[in-house]
């Protein structure tokens, strides 16, 4: 594994994504520059109905590059219990950061996280849901 990581390296112009140091702690009680992206149930990549949501807040982000963005993935408790459905979470949050950067979003500007419902102040956002939150500048 080593001598692999070693010459992906030493390759040159191959660039790895340094993720900007930041925070998501409190972005889910931000209501402004926020996007929801639905999921089916179970699913772990969002589907047809995602795609306007997704434009939309891929399309805002390149609009502010200065903006940095939060992913915070969600699950319904009935989507296999409280270990599997954060486990779900995460892995929705990783596919919208994903489909963001190949939208042209800058890979380093995205933290991905998984929420857990049950924590979340305020209102909760539906739970087979991504939010997309752009952080002020």
């Amino acid at each position: 594994m080593i001598p692999i990581l070693a010459a992906l390296l030493l390759l040159p112009g191959l660039a790895l994504a340094q993720p900007r140091p930041f925070t998501c702690v409190g972005a889910e009680q931000l209501e402004d520059d926020s996007f929801a992206i639905p999921f089916p149930r179970g699913a772990a990549a969002p589907g047809p109905a995602a795609r306007t949501n997704l434009e939309a807040a891929a399309d805002r982000a390149k609009r502010e590059p200065e903006r940095l963005i939060c992913v915070l993935g969600h699950a319904d408790p009935q989507e296999g219990g409280a270990q599997a459905g954060v486990q779900l979470a995460a892995k929705r949050a990783g596919a919208v950061a994903e489909a963001l950067a190949k939208l042209g979003v800058e890979r380093d500007r995205i933290r991905a996280e998984a929420r857990r419902a049950a924590f979340a102040r305020g209102t909760v956002p539906a739970e087979r849901s991504v939010t997309v939150v752009l952080l002020p500048p």
